[in-house]
């Protein structure tokens, strides 16, 4: 294959010299991230026709890493020291808190420290940020642990974007985002010709940028495109710890509670009241199942005003207490993952 021209770009040292990623693969970190991060620079070495880019793989045992469904990958390093001009790229997965170790978190800082650039892929961003090197920076992390993340790093400027670069540190949302941010730093080095063939390649027609967010459209996720509908859902979702009445809600998009009611009940096939409370639970279930947080400030955190309201109406909804669902996390979390996709 020859290597298209880099449209309006001279050569630089950044489209002679060689690029190296070093990949930091988590205990179950998730494949698709990590594929999708490392499979655009194989094929941007074709398209350009030399190794503009290498990498390698490295984990705490410097042996083997295992991801999410369960494949193994022989790695090429431990936690030793890496060039300054490399980029480190930390794949997470699931359970991630348990995979951030006090070894990979001193690993991180020492490489930091040194200049190095340093990203997290999916949930990679909170081994990054535990580390304390998003601090002051804008990221981004799968929508799942959004809320969890936003609890425990008040720092670090959290977007809902597909990926996030922020001077040397990177971070993307999870699934097909590492493509869309390998695109972006192909683009970078070589130019938009190159990027565009590496994503023809890949039938990845629609690249994403750092302006897009990473969820559907509330109008796409609930399957009904009613913009009054779509407003009152957006507003109770930016609401949940402190929640706005349906009085409120119907008011400010210009209904009445009556027609309100009715416009839920036709598409949703619920009340307001009920559809609210279910969104304040999901996130409840997430702080739950990602945070330390006390069961009393979960509570809180998702409007409930008293812990007894809260585990009534969690038990009614999920057939479980709070206390309980916490409890059985440990075993549930190895038969049916949660934490990014």
């Amino acid at each position: 294959m020859h290597s298209p021209s880099a449209r309006g770009k001279k050569p630089t040292d950044a489209t002679t010299r060689q690029r190296r990623f070093v990949f930091l693969l988590l205990d179950r970190f998730t494949m698709l991230s990590f594929a999708g991060a490392i499979e655009p620079l194989r094929i941007a070495n074709r398209v350009i026709g030399r190794p503009a880019y290498a990498w390698v793989l490295a984990g705490e045992t410097g042996v083997e890493s295992t991801c999410s469904n369960g494949a193994s990958f022989r790695l090429d390093m431990g936690l030793g020291e890496v060039d300054r001009e490399d980029t480190v790229l930390v794949c997470g997965g699931i359970d991630v808190q348990e995979a951030t170790t006090r070894p990979i978190l001193n690993w991180l800082r020492r490489e930091a420290r040194r200049g190095v650039a340093i990203g997290g892929l999916c949930t990679g961003a909170y081994t990054v940020a535990k580390a304390g090197l998003l601090d002051g920076r804008r990221a981004t992390i799968h929508w799942e642990n959004q809320d969890s993340f936003l609890e425990e790093f008040e720092e670090v400027k959290l977007t809902k974007s597909v990926f996030v670069v922020d001077g040397n540190r990177m971070s993307t949302a999870g699934g097909t985002a590492s493509i869309d941010m390998m695109l972006k730093i192909i683009a970078q080095d070589h130019g938009e010709d190159v990027a565009n063939t590496v994503a023809d390649q890949l039938i990845y027609s629609a690249i994403r940028t750092d302006q897009d967010t990473q969820r559907l459209s509330i109008p796409t996720r609930i399957g009904v495109r009613h913009p009054k509908l779509s407003q009152v859902i957006q507003m109770m979702e930016g609401n949940i710890e402190d929640p706005v009445s349906p009085a409120r809600l119907a008011s400010d998009v210009g209904m009445s509670t009556r027609q309100l009611e009715r416009l839920f009940r036709r598409y949703l096939n619920r009340s307001p009241k009920r559809y609210y409370m279910e969104l304040r639970l999901a996130k409840a279930r997430n702080l739950l199942m990602q945070t330390d947080m006390s069961v009393i400030n979960v509570a809180l955190a998702c409007g409930f005003a008293s812990p007894s309201h809260f585990s009534k109406c969690y038990r009614a909804h999920y057939q479980t207490t709070p206390y309980r669902e916490r409890g059985s996390h440990g075993a549930a979390a190895i038969a049916v993952p949660r934490l990014s996709i």
